[in-house]
């Protein structure tokens, strides 16, 4: 047998014929009586003989013996491919030469059946009656001659539902190397020489792609239930909050000016005093006198539940703070941070006289050698954090900066042009002595004019001299009301203003910001004296010498002198 469309030669039998390997072009197996499509030719194994229909026979058939396929039943072709029917043309058939024929001219002889073989003693075998095979709905199609044939269908592909994408955009790749590779890969699987360990790597790469949504998925939802829980422990849950008054860690935090609950809040939180912020915000509300709370350094413990914090926090004795008041000199603040830091006496002193340079003093600040202090002045009242630990520069620039922010918004310069001074530093010397010699608030105004009007070029009354007591226990360094005259006249130190014209050297004290206010704002009445007649708070004032006499002799009444 051949190949197919090879040549003019018979088509193969079909591997599936369940007659394969049997006589019969169309399919018909001979019976008895009929001839063989093959002239009754035995091939010498015993098959049937093929049939070439351009071939001569060997020998003729007699007349009346039927051709070969049948009378106009069977197509062949000829040589040039037309189509030919038996009876129409003469049949030529050849006998292989050396072949049997053992029914001659007559017909086909048919073998008996051979003991041996299993298939023999079935009906129909070698001659018996056959199944039609080829004309039934579910037959095998009949061979078709050369010029009929038509190409096989292509078997359509197989839809792989399970298989999954392989480009490296959705495996975790992304390069161009995965993307040659994955074009290298689906030519080679197109072309059926895929690997199985190409399937491996699918199945790793499939399992890393679940990982990741795995973990994708996993994130989102812990993400969910974090902030899930977050909501509701803010919006419903009490604040975290620790019991009772403390342990015995004792801790000092400074709470900055202008802090509000919150700020206080989270720094005691930072410093291990409450739980959370939140139950000090809520404590402070419910406490009366909470929201009082001023900056300064608070001696606490740690651990405190909040409503303990609170109430330790609004206890003088827990405050960690130095306090500037109006008019203080800088010798009392200078005692007062060396006791508050617990360093030996005169330590902040001797700081001060050293390094006020670098304290950020306004550039307007004089320094001259008749100068007591160079911070005198500069050191604003108030309340300031000062505890053990700390240094005494800290503290010490934390009040200059103060007084500096103060200063700045009065525009002391601007002002103190207007008020007929040389400067800004004079206007602080000013505050400063409204400061000392006043008592309330109403006097400052008045004690602003007398100290105008006194350094008129015009004052023919004291002659430009200021004759404050103030000044000279500035000097030295008390605050005695009862001077004689003679120790007064017999003093010539610049801040002895009995004996010096105009403003002391430096400020006397450091003014709070009413005496600040009232020099920069003074009455305008003629107000030329003044004595405090009870020798403590009540101070009257006089517009003329004759008026001041009278004021002094009630004091001398008052006092017994």
């Amino acid at each position: 047998m051949t190949e197919y469309g090879r040549g003019p030669h018979p088509e193969p039998w079909h591997p599936e014929d369940p007659l394969y390997g049997d006589g019969g072009w169309g399919g018909q197996q001979t019976h008895g009586g009929q001839q063989s499509p093959y002239g009754g030719q035995q091939s010498p194994q015993g098959g049937p003989q093929p049939h070439y229909p351009q071939q001569p026979q060997y020998g003729d058939w007699p007349q009346g013996q039927q051709s070969g396929y049948g009378q106009g039943q069977y197509p062949y072709y000829d040589e040039q491919g037309r189509e030919q029917y038996a009876g129409h043309a003469p049949q030529q058939q050849y006998q292989q030469p050396g072949a049997w024929n053992a029914a001659g001219p007559h017909g086909q002889v048919p073998y008996a059946p051979d003991p041996g073989d299993p298939y023999g003693q079935q009906p129909g075998a070698y001659g018996g009656e056959q199944p039609d095979h080829y004309g039934t709905e579910d037959a095998y199609p009949p061979p078709q001659p050369p010029g009929r044939r038509r190409p096989e269908a292509e078997p359509e592909p197989e839809f792989a539902p399970d298989e999954e994408e392989q480009h490296p955009f959705f495996t975790g790749g992304g390069g161009d190397d995965d993307d040659e590779a994955y074009e290298l890969q689906s030519r080679r699987d197109r072309r059926g020489k895929g690997t199985k360990s190409g399937k491996k790597g699918k199945k790793g790469r499939t399992g890393c792609a679940c990982m990741v949504v795995v973990l994708v998925f996993g994130g989102g939802l812990a993400g969910a239930g974090y902030f899930g829980y977050q909501f509701y422990q803010n919006r419903f849950a009490p604040a975290p909050d620790y019991a009772g008054s403390g342990t015995g860690e004792a801790v000092t935090v400074e709470i900055p000016k202008g802090a509000g609950g919150w700020d206080i809040g989270n720094r005691l939180k930072e410093a291990g005093v409450v739980k959370s912020a939140e139950a000090f915000v809520h404590a402070q509300n419910d406490t009366q006198g909470g929201n009082s709370i001023q900056a300064g350094a608070y001696l606490l413990r740690k651990q405190m539940s909040a409503a303990s914090a609170v109430k330790m926090m609004l206890d003088p004795k827990s405050q960690n703070n130095v306090v500037v008041t109006p008019g203080e000199r800088n010798v009392g603040v200078y005692e007062a941070i060396d006791k508050k830091l617990e360093l030996a006496d005169g330590t902040t002193q001797k700081t001060a006289q050293k390094e006020y340079k670098t304290f950020g003093v306004p550039a307007w600040a004089q320094n001259t050698g008749e100068v007591k202090d160079p911070l005198e002045g500069f050191l604003f009242p108030g309340t300031y954090p000062a505890a053990k630990g700390m240094k005494p520069d800290s503290v010490l620039k934390q009040m200059v900066a103060e007084a500096k922010s103060k200063y700045d918004s009065y525009g002391l310069t601007a002002k103190a042009q207007a008020l007929g001074l040389n400067n800004a530093f004079q206007l602080v010397i000013v505050a400063s002595l409204v400061q000392a010699e006043g008592k309330t608030h109403d006097d400052f105004r008045k004690m602003a004019e007398v100290v105008y009007n006194r350094l008129k070029p015009t004052n023919h009354e004291t002659n430009q001299l200021l004759q404050f007591d103030s000044t000279y226990n500035y000097l030295k360094g008390t605050s005695n009301i009862h001077i004689s005259e003679k120790e007064i006249n017999g003093n010539r130190n610049p801040y002895n203003t009995y004996t010096h014209k105009g403003l002391p050297p430096g400020p006397i004290g450091n003014p709070g910001e009413d005496a600040l206010k009232a020099a920069l704002n003074p009455t305008h009445d003629g107000w030329m004296y003044f004595v405090a007649t009870d020798g403590v708070n009540d101070t009257e004032f006089a517009k003329t010498n004759a008026e001041f006499q009278q004021l002094k002799e009630k004091f001398n009444a008052n006092s017994g002198n």
